[in-house]
């Protein structure tokens, strides 16, 4: 949702800003992924939106479940989403966290969909040329879904290269049915 994304915008870059110039980027990326994995449980979920919890016992109760994940920093931090509201933002700061400190890394969480498994050298390659194209350096995730029928669907972010029979089929298709 967008409006989610704008609403957890500005509480991202702060604690990105907070983390980066502490040099704590790595830990703070990990331990928000692990607050706002502990916030998607139903249960949590619920309990956050309830009106029913005082914003100090929902901060509370949240990093109580996170345990030694968080540190005092990263718990203060979820004290101040409590207070204004905005714990069920996590996921979205989490994620507009990790998609900052990709952007100073340089690199790139890639989706590799391929209509049969790649051998080793074949991913390797492929990888590398998507890095070059990209200018980053690519962390590749691969998965094989059989109704591409063959050819490759590449996911880099909102970047979207379809290079399968499927999807050149479909092109086809439309561009006859004009």
């Amino acid at each position: 949702m967008a409006e989610l994304s704008t609403l957890a915008r500005p509480y991202a870059k702060a604690a990105y800003e907070y983390a980066s110039d502490a040099g704590w980027l790595a830990s703070w990326e990990t331990m928000l992924a692990a607050a706002a994995g502990v916030s998607q449980h139903p249960k949590i979920a619920a309990m956050l939106a309830s009106p029913a919890y005082s914003a100090t016992a929902q901060a509370q109760q949240l990093i109580a479940l996170c345990g030694d994940d968080i540190t005092p920093q990263v718990a203060n931090f979820v004290h101040i989403l409590a207070e204004h509201k905005r714990l069920p933002l996590l996921p979205q700061i989490s994620a507009q966290f990790s998609a900052l400190k990709a952007e100073q890394d340089k690199t790139v969480d890639v989706t590799i969909a391929t209509a049969f498994e790649l051998n080793p050298l074949e991913m390797e390659i492929l990888a590398r040329s998507l890095g070059d194209k990209l200018e980053r350096k690519v962390k590749v995730n691969s998965e094989v879904d059989s109704s591409l029928i063959g050819g490759v669907v590449v996911r880099a972010g909102d970047t979207v290269i379809d290079g399968s029979v499927r999807g050149k089929l479909a092109r086809l298709k439309e561009a006859v049915s004009r």
